[in-house]
């Protein structure tokens, strides 16, 4: 990828912020490039279990991000960035009873795993909030290997502000 011509030009100008007419397309896509992910799997241990919970919360970090956030990726949803800004990091709505029946329709039982994971994931965030998160870019199975991702990515970095270390994802240890 030398220039930015052609192909790549194009893709370019095609990541775009994903609004609540994006929803349905993107939570498939993130269910779907999520669904074999070591950390999903070790939350969701049955397969057939987490084709069917994934694309729930997947929509409800679509509306989170919607609310706290912010949310790139193609016109398509070929590729979806989850991003939080500083003093953003760790924002979410209270856990009221309502929303506790809502995460356990979500997860059934793997909320007590998804509570742990949610916790360790916190420990290794940086102290303060002072950086952008990155947290989930997923590509849709069969438009992955193209380089979407990494485009989105990058797309996201430059709509932030460029701080040198000011940026922190998460990624699963493989």
């Amino acid at each position: 990828m030398a220039s930015k011509s052609g192909r790549w030009a194009i893709l370019e100008n095609s990541i775009i912020k994903l609004g609540p007419e994006h929803r349905q397309a993107a939570c498939l896509t993130l269910a779907a490039a999520f669904a074999n992910d070591p950390a999903m799997s070790w939350m969701l241990r049955n397969p057939t279990v987490r084709a069917r919970r994934l694309p729930m919360l997947m929509d409800w970090m679509f509306t989170d991000h919607l609310r706290y956030g912010m949310i790139l990726g193609t016109p398509g949803c070929e590729v979806v960035t989850l991003w939080r800004p500083p003093g953003r990091v760790h924002e979410h709505p209270a856990l009221t009873p309502r929303a506790a029946i809502r995460f356990i329709r979500i997860l059934g039982t793997a909320v007590f795993r998804a509570e742990h994971l949610e916790r360790w994931i916190d420990r290794h965030l940086p102290t303060g909030e002072r950086q952008f998160y990155l947290r989930m870019a997923g590509v849709r199975p069969d438009r992955q290997g193209h380089g979407l991702g990494g485009l989105a990515i990058r797309k996201g970095l430059v709509r932030t502000p460029a701080i040198k270390g000011a940026i922190h994802r998460t990624v699963a240890p493989d």
